[in-house]
């Protein structure tokens, strides 16, 4: 049973919960949520809702569930039936254990809020339908119970927010409504393919242009992206959705110069808007302006004094520019206002030099042991609550909250390992050493780029900062331009008679691949200062080296290592903003570090001294000596600064900021095994050769 089109017709109390994250099956592909071979049977229980057996239909229900106890579907309907039978009880069972295979399943909570709705638990109710427009903004009963409530509550700001989305919805054609619908289910291709025919019709509708913008950003087209919300700006300048989403496009870019302009130039249409000043004060930030920031931050909290998003943001922005009292101050005035506020929980533990007090903690759990606390709240408490026993050293119960966290992070996860894997191999095949010579001569000369590449939490950043600390480099940020390159290669291949990426990369022209280089060089010129060479450390480069190679022969390309089970496992404890999808799975993160060490071996072996490989535990052992063999391999002199790289002041986004602001301490180089009667399954997906070649 689907969504999408066939939905637009069945009721919408009773429509398919099939959506992101949906089953096993379904994270396996995100394009196919049927389930099982109950398709058809699923099909004829949809009547029988319809026509109001209940019974028959609960009865043909627990023979699936008996068969696929994970079956989403099943269990939506299930909970529908019992809601109807004013079994609430059952009913709230059924969707709990649903939320909880697919905790961003948009009608999962809308179906709550009804259950919740029908037994008079008003206030429960407005929660998950909020909950439910948050992950899926095309279900207009949700939008419909919350202006009901707010409207009886007289909350009358918040109703007409709820009544605005309902006009819009209302407004917008009936296919773009399914293609919103699908793009809240994570179904990328199908919402393209659909908005793609209704643009042909109406070829210059601006909302159609936004929301096919929204999936090129998904699939990480950001150049395709930007210039779609380009063209529908300057069709319709006051529409403050797209300008927004523009602002956003620019910002994923790191175009931050424009995004910034674009912001200014939004904040003029409404001065005061709190919205719109947020806005401004975040690409204030991307440019480093933290004067501006802060000062744009306040001027919000003037108008909403103590809004908790605005104040973990102000402490986002004094962190990074290395202000970290005040940011604690920010983080703990964000949760005064609003003790679930899991963001601000988590962002204290992130500074990683942070010890939370007995209060503290006795606070966080009386949080995480709520039923009303929203999925994402949850997930970052689950985090920051590691973090606390951690530093109590109550190993044992650190991981149980580090593994919660994971869990529910991986349970709304499309991650397939054994997907990557088939992706790392064919760069292997594809990316012999005759076809990579190819960039000597047909790649652009620069040789100013040097990227650092590997798995998060390797030691990327030290190495950066430490070549940042040279006078001859600047340090960037992780860049996204070869990852989006990639991806534009990737979608030539679906969309026309070209092969597929890797194995388009062969096809390429010499001129095209000049081209890429040029335009690598041109794009990253915002990030420098004017030093000779710059450091892009966008880990997840060393996927990409045959195409950096191909159009960038002069590149250096450094490999930070860390051992598998302390890289592994602090990838684990780390909450990542976006991507690394990996790492919230113990035996993903095996399998991925032995697919990366793998491809790796494969550079070697293709590119003979091409990737200087620094292994994170020698830094830590022989500092110096480990800084002159990357200035050496760099072609740059040797500088002492670069020894003293914890005083070189300049703004670090990653989670390891604070730390590289401190000299290296090697207390941390075995601090895994605490957790080592848990890590099995990391361990053993690493499988007997890599294994064997750390000594694990």
């Amino acid at each position: 049973m689907t969504t999408g089109a066939s939905a637009a017709s069945f009721p919408e109390e009773a429509a398919p919960a099939s959506g992101h994250g949906a089953g096993l099956a379904s994270r396996r592909n995100p394009e196919n949520r049927e389930q099982g071979g109950s398709h058809s049977a699923l099909a004829t229980i949809q009547a029988r809702i319809v026509g109001k057996q209940y019974k028959a239909a609960l009865a043909d229900l627990k023979v699936i569930l008996q068969r696929e106890p994970d079956n989403t579907d099943a269990l939506y309907m299930s909970a529908v039936c019992r809601r109807y039978r004013r079994e609430f009880d059952a009913a709230l069972a059924q969707l709990s254990r649903l939320k909880a295979l697919a905790p961003e399943n948009g009608r999962a909570h809308q179906e709550e809020g009804h259950a919740y709705r029908d037994m008079g638990r008003s206030g429960s109710a407005l929660r998950s339908y909020a909950q439910a427009c948050r992950f899926n903004p095309a279900l207009v009963a949700s939008w419909k119970g919350q202006l009901n409530i707010l409207a009886r509550r007289g909350r009358l700001r918040e109703a007409a927010h709820a009544k605005a989305q309902l006009e819009y919805l209302k407004r917008l054609p009936q296919p773009l409504v399914i293609v919103l619908d699908l793009i809240s289910q994570g179904k990328l291709l199908k919402a393209e393919n659909l908005c793609r025919k209704f643009l042909r019709k109406v070829p210059h509708h601006v909302e159609a242009m936004r929301l096919l913008a929204d999936i090129g950003l998904r699939f990480g087209v950001l150049a395709d992206a930007e210039f779609l919300l380009e063209s529908a700006h300057q069709f319709d300048p006051s529409n403050a959705r797209v300008h927004i989403d523009y602002i956003q496009a620019l910002r994923k870019r790191q175009n931050f110069a424009k995004a910034l302009e674009q912001a200014r130039a939004l904040l003029e249409t409404s001065p005061e808007n709190p919205q719109f000043q947020s806005i401004c004060a975040i690409e204030c930030m991307q440019t480093g302006n933290y004067e501006q920031a802060l000062s744009l931050f306040d001027r919000v909290l003037e108008r909403i004094p103590g809004d908790p998003v605005t104040l973990t943001s102000r402490g986002h922005a004094l962190k990074t520019r290395g202000q970290y009292d005040e940011a604690v101050a920010s983080y703990r005035a964000a949760l005064a206002s609003q003790p679930r506020h899991g963001e601000a929980w988590y962002s204290l533990s992130n500074l990683k030099v942070y010890s939370f007090s007995g209060r503290e903690l006795k606070r966080m759990r009386a949080q995480v042991d709520s039923d009303a606390l929203p999925h994402s709240d949850r997930v970052h408490l689950s985090f920051a609550l590691g973090k606390a026993y951690e530093d109590r050293e109550d190993f044992e119960t650190s991981f149980r909250f580090y593994a919660q966290g994971n869990n529910a992070k991986k349970a709304a996860s499309a991650y397939d390992a054994d997907q990557m894997t088939g992706e790392l191999r064919a760069q292997q095949q594809v990316c012999t050493a005759a076809m990579l010579s190819r960039g000597a001569e047909a790649g652009h000369p620069a040789g100013d780029p040097v990227f650092v590449v590997g798995l998060p939490r390797a030691g990327s950043t030290l190495l950066e900062q430490i070549l940042s600390s040279h006078s001859k480099v600047d340090g960037t940020l992780e860049l996204p331009n070869v990852l989006s390159l990639s991806q534009q290669l990737r979608r030539r291949g679906r969309s026309g008679n070209e092969p597929n990426y890797p194995e388009i990369l062969a096809t390429l022209s010499d001129k095209e691949l000049r081209q890429f280089g040029q335009q690598y060089i041109d794009d990253t010129r915002i990030h420098r200062q004017g030093a000779p060479f710059f450091v892009d450390k966008m880990p997840n480069n060393f996927r990409h080296i045959g195409l950096i190679c191909l159009m960038l022969p002069n590149a250096k390309i450094i490999d930070a290592r860390r051992h598998p089970m302390a890289c592994g496992f602090s990838g684990y404890k780390q909450l990542f903003a976006e991507g690394q999808q990996f790492t919230y799975d113990l035996a993903d993160l095996g399998q991925y570090y032995r697919d990366y060490v793998k491809l790796m071996d494969h550079w070697d072996a293709a590119l003979p001294g091409k990737v200087l490989r620094v292994q994170y535990e020698d830094v830590v052992g022989d500092l110096e000596t480990q800084v002159r063999r990357i200035l050496d391999y760099c072609g740059l002199e040797f500088e002492p600064g670069c020894l003293s790289f914890y005083r070189t002041d300049r703004a670090v986004r990653t989670p390891s900021s604070e730390q590289v602001r401190q000299p290296i301490f090697k207390s941390g180089l075995d601090y895994w095994r605490n957790y080592e009667p848990w890590l099995d399954p990391l361990k053993a997906a690493l499988g007997e050769g890599v294994r064997r070649r750390f000594g694990v």
